[in-house]
């Protein structure tokens, strides 16, 4: 049986747009460490061990890509220096890397378990990933997900 997905064009696939700033390795790690508050470089670098030129590069995708923007400031009697802040479109990843982290707690955590989770800051319960559908009703069962061309789909021509 052929897949109907074929009938229709992924040439403007937002997933794939979206890989072309999030999918490298350092990527969500330097977002990461922006969630936990962790916003200049040299912070950065220390606690996430990522190669300079990496992390230099990486931040510069994310910043010219707006998902993060540079704010300056300065130490007493240092340089003026920058810092990395979520914009709104990098806050909108939250949702994201808790759904990252959830997977990777149920398939990759140590056994004494995750070194990070993340909680609701008024009742401090752990916050997880929910699937819900645009008429309220949450998603159980994966298999009743199914993809389908969106407004921007094209038909495929070859």
């Amino acid at each position: 049986m052929r897949p109907v997905a074929l009938d229709w064009s992924v040439e403007n696939c937002t997933i794939a747009r979206a890989m072309e700033i999030l999918g490298e390795r350092w990527t969500l790690v330097v977002l990461r460490e922006v969630f936990n508050g962790v916003r200049r470089f040299d912070d950065m670098r220390v606690r996430t061990n990522v190669p300079r030129q990496v992390l230099t590069n990486r931040l510069a995708t994310l910043v010219d890509r707006g998902v993060l923007r540079r704010e300056p400031y300065r130490e007493p009697g240092a340089r003026l220096r920058h810092e990395y802040r979520l914009t709104a479109m990098g806050m909108d990843l939250w949702p994201v890397l808790v759904a990252v982290l959830g997977w990777g707690d149920r398939y990759l955590a140590d056994p004494d378990g995750s070194p990070l989770v993340v909680r609701h800051a008024d009742c401090d319960g752990p916050v997880r990933a929910v699937l819900r559908c645009a008429d309220g009703h949450d998603v159980t069962e994966l298999r009743e997900i199914r993809p389908a061309p969106g407004p921007g789909a094209r038909r495929r021509t070859d």
